[in-house]
């Protein structure tokens, strides 16, 4: 009889490096971006021309817009690309120019050009958001899918509920500007710990 664990986070250590990577770029990238979403809100009255929480909403709904119209094209460009080294490229791509985008909130002073910036995360997520699904799904350990997603979405929650705690922490002590720079450093590392997957990745071999 197999012996099951509450916390079955050995399975994470036992499974193949495509699925370690994946979570571990992942959880860092996006529990850096969790640093922001305590602020935000101040940081778009505090810092934005006019900047009031009408003016938050919008710039998280172009976000969000941006992301949901652009991820069925997107998925469907990255489908019709054989084999897997396509996926790695835009979750990497997708990634790193994603991690960029926050230094620009150091500049800004404007709605429009809050909207611009949320308008070109939403954009970068639509290509990573697809491509991470995909690489993630084709690499999961046999009878193990339940298994991985939950610890990929344990882990990250986790994460992200630290940053978020640890963000208006130091927006406080340090200031809004230092915790947009950690974000982008933090995140920019993030995006590298997906280099490793590449030389893990199985082509089919009619690619």
């Amino acid at each position: 009889m197999k012996r099951y664990s509450f916390f079955p986070f050995g399975e994470l250590l036992r499974a193949n490096p495509v699925i370690k990577f994946l979570i571990f770029g992942d959880v860092v990238f996006f529990s850096a971006a969790g640093l922001l979403g305590p602020i935000f809100s101040l940081f778009v009255v505090g810092f934005i021309d006019g900047g009031s929480a009408e003016v938050a909403g919008i710039a998280i709904a172009v976000y969000l817009l941006t992301k949901s119209i652009a991820q069925i094209p997107a998925a469907a460009i990255i489908d019709k690309i054989c084999g897997d080294k396509d996926d790695f490229w835009f979750i990497f791509g997708s990634l790193i120019f994603a991690s960029f985008i926050p230094l620009s909130f150091l500049f800004i002073s404007t709605p429009i050009e809050l909207y611009f910036a949320q308008f070109l995360i939403g954009l970068a997520y639509a290509f990573q958001f697809p491509s991470f699904m995909a690489l993630f799904t084709k690499y999961i350990p046999d009878n193990k899918e339940a298994t991985m997603w939950g610890l990929y979405f344990t882990m990250l929650d986790l994460a992200s509920a630290a940053t978020a705690a640890i963000g208006g922490y130091l927006a406080t002590t340090l200031g809004f500007h230092t915790v947009v720079i950690a974000v982008a450093c933090l995140e920019f590392a993030g995006a590298l710990l997906f280099l490793p997957i590449r030389k893990h990745i199985r082509e089919p071999n009619n690619c």
